[in-house]
């Protein structure tokens, strides 16, 4: 039987559970590795790895001969170059995250044009300020770069919101999709086409007054040309979720640059985490591992 280890508590279910079981003998470990060193030591010996991204950044160059099936969508950080070398395969859980994703974009296109940041348990209202009049969702445009499982997801309902939607895909003009939108929303996989698409003619091409929100990897985007473009008030706020960093590692320094914004409304890795995102999740690696037992892998990266 396959030697399997879960690297890390995953919230695995009694279900979840019990198929791993079933599947090849399994190591179960129900707390983070401290260091990505801890990490590669709890890997040592399995033919097939569950895990989340701590250690594997760092040290998935040292694996050899193995299966990695992740609960999560991400997975721009390998060089497919040295997975192959190295003889690492390995699956992904795509789409797992796109209800929960979804809704934290929402919630910031909401925010932002809204202003509801600035009237929540307000205790009185100054004369024009805070705003009692914002802006609708109503009308306006709202470009989705991407149209995978979240930005097609996200057009959906933004079309509820009577909002006019359109896309950036592959092959067209990025600029002048852009250039006519109320608010443009990031969600562009990381890949080598989009590495630095995102730069200072991008950003200093946004129509005057409109919002940028984020939910991909840093990467992708120039952090000090949006804050430039939001200095100069040609984007009037933005809303980022630090992919890129470590979940909810509010001490990283990506994370403490964009926090310090005071145009910028910052979560630290946290837009995927729902009870739903698990349970995808979770079922997808399994699902992964299985397939991959019958010798029909799924999911590949």
């Amino acid at each position: 039987m396959p030697r399997i280890v879960i690297t890390q508590d995953l919230g695995l279910s009694p279900e979840n559970i019990n198929r791993l079981k079933g599947l090849g003998d399994v190591k179960f470990y129900n707390n983070h590795a401290k260091t990505p060193e801890e990490w590669i030591e709890r890997c040592q010996g399995a033919d097939i790895i569950c895990t989340g991204k701590l250690g594997l950044k760092q040290k998935y160059q040292e694996l050899k001969d193995v299966y990695i099936s992740l609960p999560f969508v991400g997975v721009g950080f390998f060089d497919k170059k040295i997975l192959k070398e190295r003889n690492i395969i390995v699956s992904n859980a795509p789409g797992c995250n796109k209800d929960g994703v979804s809704e934290w974009i929402i919630f910031m296109l909401l925010n932002l044009f809204r202003e509801f940041y600035n009237v929540i348990n307000v205790n009185s209202m100054d004369s024009g300020r805070p705003k009692a009049v914002t802006k609708s969702l109503a009308k306006k445009s709202v470009c989705i770069l991407g149209k995978g499982n979240i930005g097609s997801k996200v057009g959906r309902v933004c079309e509820a919101f009577d909002m006019k939607v359109s896309y950036f895909t592959r092959g067209m003009n990025l600029i002048d999709t852009i250039k006519e939108a109320d608010a443009v929303i990031n969600c562009l996989a990381t890949n080598e086409d989009t590495l630095g698409l995102l730069d200072r003619d991008f950003f200093f091409s946004f129509k005057k007054g409109s919002y940028f929100i984020n939910v991909c990897d840093y990467v992708i985007y120039d952090i000090n040309a949006l804050i430039d473009a939001l200095d100069q008030k040609i984007i009037e706020r933005a809303a980022i979720d630090a992919m890129g960093i470590q979940v909810g590692d509010t001490s990283d320094s990506f994370y403490q640059k964009i926090l310090a914004h005071n145009k910028i409304i910052a979560t630290p890795h946290i837009a995927w985490g729902t009870d739903v995102n698990d349970e995808l999740g979770n079922k997808m690696i399994i699902d992964n591992i299985e397939a991959y037992i019958n010798g029909n892998p799924i999911n590949l990266i």
